[in-house]
């Protein structure tokens, strides 16, 4: 019998796209995001020793890590009991909350409409749901900047990696993976608070993007010359500009769609009024303009179909 993770991407991709990330409490990402305040709340102890936090973010990574796999595979080996399909709706389903490209395409297609009717206020608002950064005095191409540069990283963390995981151990280790992603974006700063105890959170989310971040350049060049865009700018931009980005994964797929787009990515941003610069990717070809959102969006989804091609192609058994 075929393996049920040879079905498991398009599946999934199918769920979102009618489904998309409901709002609810019992969603697998807001559940593991409980669980992750709760043990912050018992295990970061300010006074403590550098040493100490590191130790107790060691902890919770464990403890939430072993809790997310468990429970996914738990409910799926449930499913399996009653009948193979169960399994395989209940898994698709689970990987289908794991995977976030009809949500990102929303939020881009709805700044980017803003941004074209000329409601920069709302822009700005919206903008700010996606981005960490200031955006209160962001203009049209910076707001447009903000948004291209959090598609294109999200690429990687939002949808090639759980499809990654759960090619390699269904949606159990995809669950698993936005665990650890999840503790990154909630712990995992460089911050008095985080320093210590989101280090292992970091560089955890850091080991685990690692392959996927690099097949989804791969990916990224392939759907850049299949949107019409320049895959050789992309290629180019992902050799010379990815590593001078933070992390060692996000400069990939962001320098990728700068390269694609013939744009430059990167610069000034502020945190909390604090300007943070970070090094461009790409060519300064042209300034950034609202439908370059819908042109990432197109790379996104493109990249993604490549992937669950590849992961039905390979997978024989």
């Amino acid at each position: 019998m075929l393996s049920a993770a040879k079905y498991l991407p398009g599946l999934a991709l199918i769920l979102d796209t009618l489904i998309g990330d409901p709002r609810t409490k019992w969603h697998p990402v807001v559940l593991i995001g409980t669980l992750i305040a709760a043990l912050e709340a018992r295990l970061l102890l300010p006074a403590a020793a550098p040493a100490a936090k590191r130790l107790a973010g060691l902890v919770l990574v464990a403890a939430v890590l072993a809790a997310s796999y468990a429970a996914a595979a738990l409910a799926v080996a449930v499913l399996a009991a009653l009948h193979p399909l169960a399994a395989l709706g209940g898994s698709a389903l689970l990987l289908a909350f794991a995977i976030t490209p009809r949500s990102l395409a929303a939020a881009g297609r709805e700044i980017q409409t803003c941004l074209e009717t000329g409601d920069i206020t709302a822009a700005r608002r919206k903008v700010a749901w996606i981005v960490g950064r200031d955006t209160d005095r962001l203009d049209s191409a910076e707001i447009t900047r903000a948004t291209v540069e959090t598609v294109a990283e999200n690429i990687t963390d939002g949808i090639i990696a759980p499809l990654f995981y759960a090619a390699l151990g269904g949606a159990p280790l995809a669950i698993l993976y936005r665990a650890v992603n999840t503790l990154d974006s909630m712990v995992g700063y460089k911050n008095d608070k985080y320093r210590d105890f989101g280090l292992v959170a970091a560089r955890t989310d850091d080991a685990f993007n690692y392959i996927p971040a690099r097949i989804t350049g791969l990916l990224v060049v392939a759907a850049a010359f299949l949107t019409g865009r320049s895959a050789r700018g992309a290629a180019r931009a992902i050799w010379r500009d990815a590593a001078q980005h933070p992390s060692p994964n996000s400069g990939i797929p962001e320098a990728g769609v700068a390269g694609a787009l013939g744009v430059r990515l990167g610069g000034l941003n502020y945190y909390g009024g604090v300007p943070s610069l970070r090094a461009t990717m790409g060519d300064p070809g042209r300034q950034l303009v609202p439908g370059d959102i819908a042109a990432t969006i197109r790379i996104m989804y493109t990249a993604t179909a490549l992937f669950a091609a590849l992961i039905t192609v390979l997978i024989v058994r």
